[in-house]
Formats: C-alpha cells, sequence, structure tokens
C-alpha cells in the first residue's frame, strides 16, 4: 500500500494520516490506521488511483443529507470501499447559515437578518461542545469502525466531513485522546487544517457564504475556515470536565472497556 501521509491526495485539500504523534506513554502512534480529510467529492483520477492505493477500506461520512446530495462522495471504483453515514449537524456551515438568514434564494436578506443572523453565529469551541453533547453514539462508533480493521486487508478508516477540520477535528481528537496521544499534538492536529485549507478551498467557500448576503466578518472567516487551538482545547476541557477524559466521553456512548482498549491497541500498538 501506497504512504500517503505526507504527500497527500490530488483533489483533496485536508487529508492526512494521524499517524507519527508522541504518545504520552513514549513512542507514536501508527501510521496507516486512522486517516482525516475534507469531502473527497472533487478527486481527480489520479487522487481516486492514489487513494485506492492506500490502505483505507472504510469511508465515515459525517454530513448531513442535504451535503451529500450537493457534493457525492467520488470514491475509487477500482476496488470496494465500505462507506457510513454519521451525520453531524452541527459543522455543515453552508446550512447553518443559509437557515440563520431564512434565506429562499428569492430575495437579498435585509439589514436586520444580516445583524440577527451574526448574533446567533456560534464560536467554534461552543460549536464543537454541541457536538458532543449530541454525538456521543456516532463517535463512539467510529471508534469501534477502527477497532475493526485489519492489517492485511484494506480496512483502515477515513473520517471526513465538508473542510475535514470541524467534525473530523473532534472525532479524531477524541479518538486520538482516548488512544493516549499527547494533548499537545492533538492541538497542533487540529490547528494544521486552517493551513491545508488556505487558498482555493477557503477562498470558494468565502465567495459562497458572501453569495449568501452574510458580511465575511473576522467571526465569520473563523468559524468557516479557522482552526484556533483555544477552540478544541475549549472541546477537550468539557470532555475532562464531564466524563474524565475521552475514554469516558466513548464509553457515554456505548464504546466498551474491551472496545477501548482494542481501540488503544490499534492507534498505539
Amino acid at each position: 500500500m501506497a504512504d500517503v501521509g505526507t504527500s497527500g491526495i490530488d483533489g483533496l485539500s485536508n487529508f492526512r494520516d494521524t499517524g507519527g504523534m508522541p504518545l504520552t506513554s513514549g513512542g507514536r502512534s501508527r501510521s496507516g490506521v486512522l486517516f482525516r480529510s475534507d469531502a473527497p467529492s472533487a478527486l481527480t483520477e489520479k487522487g481516486a488511483a492514489d487513494l485506492a492505493a492506500t490502505p483505507i477500506g472504510v469511508v465515515v461520512d459525517l454530513r448531513t443529507s442535504q451535503e451529500r446530495a450537493a457534493a457525492p462522495d467520488r470514491l475509487p471504483a477500482s476496488r470496494p470501499f465500505h462507506e457510513v453515514d454519521l451525520s453531524i449537524l452541527e459543522g455543515a456551515m453552508a446550512g447553518m447559515m443559509q437557515d440563520l438568514l431564512d434565506d429562499d434564494g428569492t430575495a437579498a436578506p435585509s439589514p436586520a437578518q444580516i445583524s440577527a443572523a451574526l448574533a446567533a453565529l456560534p464560536a467554534l469551541g461552543e460549536m464543537y461542545v454541541g457536538m458532543l453533547q449530541h454525538g456521543a453514539d456516532a463517535f463512539a462508533q467510529i471508534a469501534r469502525l477502527v477497532t475493526a480493521a485489519r492489517d492485511d486487508v484494506p480496512t483502515a478508516v477515513l473520517v471526513h466531513c465538508t473542510a475535514g477540520k470541524d467534525r473530523t477535528g473532534v472525532a479524531t481528537a477524541l479518538l486520538l485522546d482516548a488512544a493516549g496521544v499527547e494533548r499537545g499534538a492533538i492541538v497542533a492536529d487540529y490547528a494544521s487544517s486552517e493551513g491545508h485549507l488556505a487558498g482555493p478551498w477557503a477562498d470558494g467557500t468565502l465567495q459562497m457564504i458572501s453569495s449568501l448576503g452574510l458580511p465575511l466578518t473576522p467571526e465569520v472567516r473563523t468559524l468557516v475556515t479557522g482552526t484556533p487551538p483555544a477552540a478544541i482545547e475549549q472541546a477537550l476541557t468539557w470532555i475532562d470536565t464531564e466524563f474524565g477524559g475521552a475514554a469516558g466521553y466513548l464509553a457515554s456512548g456505548g464504546l466498551t472497556p474491551a472496545g477501548l482498549a482494542a481501540l488503544r491497541s490499534r492507534l498505539a500498538g
């Protein structure tokens, strides 16, 4: 299988392997087990071939059904992939902003609508806590998919949403924290998404948000394209306070002690 940990996949802006991160117990997280990315809806032919050459066999899509319909995954046809849809509503940026503006596409939003929409926008950290309050079952299901993977067949797990920074960022932070990856490395991995998305992806997404009639304030730009460390730190702090850490949180979603041990063995080796 190809090593794409740093080379990326053509057509993806925010793809990476979560292997190689320092563990609190020493050593590094395993490569070729858990991957993260933005939605693979614009893969080139080369990108599809490169993805087929990876150990990935399970693709977890955290987007809503509306997001999937608008930009379906384009996966390689050369071998089978198991697709798992686990919708997490928080983080569906375009839909959220359109709903806030109550925009039916027939008229520009009024100043009052724009003002109300800006006032209602959550900070990223608050949005992540909302995900965690409602998503324990889904996050625990991702953990079980990781534990079910094998090294002798392409069954590694790729988790993605639209940008690969918010829903995907929370999901991977949870799994890595439960596996014993150092918090500083988890935060740094989350924060790196902003740089990966800068350029055409961020520019196009901001243009789409602007077309809805919402001004591109610093708060909107951060919400749509940013990954400030404080946001994921707020989410991890909430988990610590409410559940004593990611392991306790995943247990609340149904991950058993045996499942947790298997997750740690799979990710940490």
